[in-house]
């Protein structure tokens, strides 16, 4: 992996690397750094930790890496192979308000100054040890309120309790029997519970494979899911259809 890592950055050409522990993850960290040492060894530290790693080595398509991994922060390196680490950041807070945490050998007080005044939550200075960069990043994960429902054990949608650690759904205390499958994609749909996701991004998540246009196994999915949490199938409340985009989650109340 490392040697195909060095020769895709001879050409600036960008990677993008999903690490994934066969589960949805809470959180999805963007890495934009250039040296595949640094990647693999922060990746590394992050997975570990419980968090879904996303690779880009040159800067480029970012929103683009941010809009379709769901990313929740960022970590950027700002000696980039094609464009600065500064246009990157103005890129990023000119559409999104998620967190950015600067990792740079650049230690100056000015430099720290100006970036921080771009938009960046924070700004760490390499060589930074494992323990102090997992620190910051759940720090500004904090501070931003990014932290989610799924950290608690259950959560609760209209007459519907989800058990997370036990995996198990009830209403009326009659238990819901949901296939692994159909767990994950409900599960999805709460963790990203503001978000309207695509059959796409639905895919990547739970079958951790790339979308192939074949619409017909996440409709099944959906369509089974819905005939076993719904009140009425055909009229939905708790995982609605956005025609043409996806779907999302109905209201909690």
């Amino acid at each position: 992996m490392l040697l195909a890592l060095i020769v895709q950055m001879m050409y600036h050409r960008p990677i993008i690397l999903s690490i994934v522990w066969g589960k949805i993850m809470k959180y999805n960290i963007l890495i934009i750094e250039d040296n595949p040492l640094v990647c693999e060894a922060i990746s590394a530290a992050l997975s570990r930790e419980g968090y879904n790693v996303i690779i880009n080595q040159t800067g480029a398509n970012v929103i683009e890496d941010i809009n379709k991994n769901m990313i929740h922060l960022v970590l950027l390196d700002l000696m980039l192979p094609t464009r600065t680490g500064e246009d990157v950041l103005k890129e990023i807070r000119q559409g999104k308000n998620i967190p950015v945490i600067i990792i740079s050998s650049k230690d100056s007080d000015v430099e720290k100054a100006v970036h921080l005044g771009l938009g960046a939550d924070d700004y760490v200075t390499k060589p930074v040890s494992n323990i102090e960069l997992i620190a910051r990043i759940k720090a500004v994960l904090r501070r931003m309120k990014v932290t989610s429902d799924l950290e608690q054990e259950t959560f609760i949608i209209q007459d519907l309790i989800i058990n997370f650690k036990t995996r198990e759904v009830h209403r009326d205390h009659a238990s819901i029997a949901l296939t692994n499958k159909e767990f994950e994609i409900f599960k999805l749909l709460i963790e990203h519970a503001n978000a309207i996701l695509s059959k796409d991004q639905i895919y990547r998540a739970v079958w951790h494979d790339d979308y192939f246009s074949d619409e017909n196994i996440i409709n099944v999915h959906i369509r089974r899911l819905r005939e076993k949490i719904e009140h009425n199938p055909s009229k939905p409340t708790l995982v609605l259809t956005v025609r043409g985009v996806g779907y999302r989650l109905g209201s909690r109340a």
